[in-house]
């Protein structure tokens, strides 16, 4: 029953130091609430900031407008077509050659030139392009 007394006591304590800082801050002249101004961001040449799910340089719709970017990977549309599982080693190692060779900045932009050739990454190479995808999306996010 006293520990019960103690703890409503404290935060009685709490409540009344808490109305009276407002009370003082209003009589200062201190009553305009805070405004919280979004944060700008620098779309730069990309478009796309990285910090939504779906980007509009990713929609379906944007894709059929443009015309497929090439990086130096035209042997890859051999490739079109083909299931992500159904890829030999000495392929995956072909996709894993440009992937590296591809600048970061643009290995987004590579994957869905992938997606608009109808091209399927080999399913050995998803989670090291998935996973700088999200590297690269959070070097934005804090960027911004």
């Amino acid at each position: 029953m006293q520990s019960l007394l103690l703890f409503t006591g404290i935060i009685l304590f709490f409540v009344v130091a808490l109305t009276i800082s407002n009370y003082l801050q209003r009589r200062k002249g201190n009553n305009k609430e805070r405004e919280a101004t979004p944060p700008s961001i620098n779309l730069g040449d990309s478009g796309c900031c990285g910090a939504h799910e779906t980007c509009e340089r990713d929609s379906l719709i944007a894709a059929f407008a443009e015309k497929p970017e090439y990086f130096d990977d035209e042997e890859l549309d051999r490739y079109a077509h083909r299931d992500s599982d159904g890829y030999a080693a000495n392929e995956i190692d072909e996709f894993r050659e440009v992937f590296y060779s591809v600048l970061d900045e643009e290995k987004p932009r590579w994957i869905r030139s992938l997606q608009m050739r109808d091209i399927s990454l080999p399913d050995q190479l998803k989670d090291e392009v998935l996973m700088f995808v999200n590297e690269l999306r959070a070097q934005k996010m804090h960027a911004c």
